[in-house]
């Protein structure tokens, strides 16, 4: 149990003091008169001493009583904790607590140096109230014109900063905990239908790029992960491949092979038999070349060199030009192959493995559009499957009388179904 103690007085006068001219029976101490007279006193949870000073003897007792209730219940907090700027918590605590690769880190520190730090860098973590929390998201779009999801992606880092300091007792609660986080503001997926894919193919002026569109349409693969894909990492008989790597572009370091952004892009993904047909059929008229930068890879210029990301978007915009398609971005041959699964009845954890999504929910809040045109297909199949002979469908998928299904379509609805 703590204590209070009087440190305007002594606590064990030497004998032949003075009594303090303003407190009878009391002999002063160097501190009489300076600063708060009570101090109280109590061990943190780790035995540690724990001070603080008081205007009265009440306020005193009454925090050390607080504090003893706090580590009963398991919910104390270092009054100094909350003291740390949020630019150390930041930089010193949360930064080195992610798994995240170097790429990633210097990204963090980008965003957090060009949003976070200007305005709260130097202000104890504790002293952030919600209001403020509030009306810095704010800032995003007004001062710093952050558009897109772009908001919503710095919010979230800052956020975690301040979550990470409430599971670490440095706060009891985030200012952000009742401020919604701004918009997505995403933009639903219309990737392009297999026709359309079939027609950039026909269009490309290069069988390197012919090649790479089919292959990430049936695939999903990521500009940097295709890019980057080797030979070795094909498996022709077991029908796989393993993407575990991608070709990133750094400034002042130009292009280079690294790890994936996040342990989930780690995968190993099953490859239909026009996807091996295809890859056997452009490595065996190309083969990957023994050195220079371009070693082992699948896909490399004329010159051997690597593929940047600029490029290949020229390539596909080009072709899209050439096949009088609308301008198409790389990423939504991805979105094809998602929106493939999707139609084909496969859950939406399956399409986040696949993707090599961190979690489920980025993946259903960048389909979310397509999982409901996908269940209202599944009603329309079983429908048709279970129509009693003399019923039809409507065209919204209801059964009605009037006229019969046959057996073979119903048949067929069934099927579908068990195969999705």
């Amino acid at each position: 149990m703590g204590y209070v103690a009087d440190r305007w007085h002594k606590s064990r006068p030497a004998p032949g003091d003075a009594q303090c001219g303003e407190h009878k029976g009391l002999v002063a101490s160097a501190a009489h008169g300076k600063g708060k007279r009570w101090q109280a006193r109590y061990d943190d949870p780790n035995g540690t001493e724990v001070t603080s000073l008081w205007k009265t003897k009440a306020e005193a007792e009454a925090e050390i009583v607080k504090q003893e209730a706090a580590k009963q219940s398991g919910s104390w907090l270092d009054p100094k904790a909350g003291r740390v700027t949020v630019e150390r918590f930041a930089f010193d605590t949360w930064l080195p607590s992610l798994n995240i690769n170097e790429r990633s880190r210097v990204e963090y520190e980008g965003v957090l140096n060009r949003y976070l730090i200007p305005e709260w860098g130097n202000r104890e973590i504790r002293s952030i109230r919600p209001s403020e929390a509030g009306a810095w998201q704010q800032l995003l779009t007004s001062k710093y014109k952050l558009k897109g999801t772009y908001p919503n992606r710095v919010s979230r880092y800052v956020r975690g900063i301040f979550r990470l300091a409430v599971i670490d007792r440095v706060i009891p609660l985030s200012p952000f905990e009742q401020i919604p986080a701004p918009p997505a503001d995403e933009r639903a997926a219309q990737p392009p239908d297999i026709t359309g894919v079939r027609e950039l193919v026909a269009a490309a002026y290069h069988p390197r790029w012919a090649a790479m569109i089919a292959l990430n349409a049936l695939t999903g693969l990521r500009s940097g992960e295709i890019r980057g894909l080797r030979l070795d990492r094909i498996d022709f008989l077991r029908r796989t491949m393993l993407v575990d790597q991608q070709l990133v572009y750094e400034k002042r370091k130009g292009m280079y092979f690294d790890e994936l952004k996040t342990g989930a892009g780690l995968r190993t993904l099953p490859l239909t038999k026009r996807a091996v047909d295809l890859l056997a059929a452009y490595v065996h008229a190309n083969p990957p070349r023994g050195e220079g930068p371009g070693e082992g890879l699948v896909f490399v210029m004329a010159d051997g060199g690597l593929i940047g990301e600029s490029t290949l978007d020229y390539a596909l915009k080009s072709i899209c030009k050439k096949a009088k398609a609308p301008a198409r971005h790389w990423h939504e041959l991805r979105h094809h192959y998602a929106s493939v699964l999707i139609a084909g009845g496969e859950n939406p954890k399956v399409v986040q493995k696949r993707l090599g999504h961190r979690d489920v929910m980025t993946t259903l809040r960048t389909y979310a559009h397509l999982f409901a045109e996908a269940e209202e297909k599944t009603r329309d199949v079983l429908d048709a499957a279970w129509a009693e002979p003399g019923e039809t469908v409507a065209e919204e998928g209801s059964p009605q009388q009037g006229g019969t299904i046959p057996e073979s379509r119903r048949s067929q609805g069934v099927l579908r179904q068990v195969s999705g």
